[in-house]
């Protein structure tokens, strides 16, 4: 561990790990699922525990209508009768130094038969925090919290300020990041503690929703050569669209490691026909499909419009009824940090600093709020607790011990960054 200033080494001293573990726990008891009340409920609470820290709080209703028409909204996947924004800043005045921004909207549980118990009773076991939300991303704004403790608990005031943002929606797009930098809350550098299994991310994959309608056409089952069944149609669809997948794997960022498929392609649901017995005649697939890091949103759509061109063209029944595309719900960009940027050796000083073992470079193929806070011309990188593979899982926790790290982490870099008020 480097030399500390003072300051320093009671802001590390003053993070309390109980505290944390404490406000984990709380925080993922609410079951804030995307669109349900317990998004707004969480959402308050982290306002209330960021008044209590001494921060100045903005709370404001997101207008949803404007959300619904402006031409740069993210988009949502979800229906919302209400959305919250939240920021709180401490220290001096004028734009903040470092902004510290996460989410604390959850995706569903699934099947609870899978969990160990009630996915949205907390466990604390083995070292680690367990539950729905416990790694994405409520531990990251929890260390952030922590962070914020710590610095008051250690006297130290904060030159320049410090901003947290809390958001809703990012997990259907990134409507609570897109409401609050809107409402003109920016900063000079940002940090998603996004988990990271103890790597710094650069870089972001884009992700765009779809869904593909494919035409067949009805017949009795016992004479289904007399149809054309869009079930065996899309048989024959999805097998292009795999090959489409591999072909846009190919000399991927080197940051993604050995991610086999940092651009995917997923069909996550499928309905079709409405009788046993009939042939059916139409089919709907919704999926998932992976934007190259530093490819336009309209280029990737492009990519994909043209291959399922070619793909109906070159089938006898789909070049009379080609397979329809149609773009939903959220639209994640890509987006990275500059390169050079000196935001990247700040937060892996801090974090060997700060007792961690010093943080690779990575890229994830996740979409993430972090392209709208680059959008916006701020210098941003995910760092924090737990491993990424483990969310929107039955499995999914975080270790205490990379809860702490992040948070002493997070907390020398506000120092650092904001500089101490003398």
């Amino acid at each position: 561990m480097a030399d500390l200033s003072d300051d320093e080494a009671r802001v590390l001293a003053a993070v309390d790990e109980q505290w944390a573990v404490d406000r984990l726990c709380a925080l993922i008891a609410v079951p804030s699922v995307g669109g349900t009340a317990a998004e707004s409920e969480a959402q308050h609470l982290l306002a209330d525990w960021l008044e209590e820290l001494g921060c100045a709080v903005d709370r404001w209703p997101i207008d949803l209508a404007e959300a619904a028409s402006a031409p740069d909204a993210p988009g949502q996947e979800v229906v919302r009768t209400e959305a919250w924004g939240v920021v709180g800043t401490v220290g001096g005045a004028g734009r903040p130094a470092l902004v510290l921004a996460g989410h604390t909207d959850v995706v569903p549980p699934g099947d609870p038969g899978l969990w160990a118990g009630d996915p949205f009773v907390p466990r604390v076991a083995d070292g680690a925090v367990h539950g729905r939300g416990a790694c994405d991303m409520k531990a990251g704004v929890v260390a952030a919290l922590a962070a914020v403790r710590a610095l008051r608990a250690a006297g130290v005031r904060l030159a320049r300020p410090l901003a947290v943002h809390g958001v809703v929606g990012e997990e259907d797009g990134g409507l609570g990041a897109w409401a609050t930098l809107r409402r003109g809350h920016t900063g000079d550098l940002c940090v998603i503690p996004e988990p990271t299994a103890q790597a710094v991310v650069t870089a972001a994959a884009g992700a765009l929703t779809f869904r593909l309608e494919v035409t067949g056409h009805a017949a009795h089952a016992a004479m289904r050569d007399r149809g054309v069944s869009a079930v065996e149609l899309f048989v024959h669809v999805h097998a292009e669209l795999l090959a489409f997948e591999a072909e846009r794997q190919r000399d991927a960022d080197p940051r993604f490691g050995d991610a086999r498929f940092p651009h995917g392609l997923s069909i996550g649901r499928v309905r079709a026909g409405d009788w046993a017995s009939s042939v059916p005649d139409r089919l709907v697939a919704e999926g998932r499909y992976g934007v190259r890091v530093g490819e336009p949103v309209e280029a990737a759509k492009a990519a994909l419009e043209s291959r399922l061109a070619d793909v109906s063209a070159g089938h006898p029944w789909l070049a009379d009824h080609p397979v329809r595309l149609t773009w939903t719900g959220g639209a994640f960009a890509s987006g990275q940090l500059p390169a050079g940027a000196p935001l990247l050796p700040a937060v892996r000083r801090a974090v060997v600093d700060a007792g961690g073992p010093e943080p690779a470079e990575r890229a994830v193929a996740a979409g993430t709020d972090l392209r709208l806070y680059a959008a916006a011309g701020i210098p941003t990188l995910h760092y924090g607790p737990g491993d990424l593979h483990l969310a929107h899982g039955p499995l999914e926790q975080v270790p205490i011990a990379e809860l702490v790290t992040a948070a002493r982490a997070l907390a020398l870099l506000a120092l650092r960054t904001c500089g101490a008020a003398r």
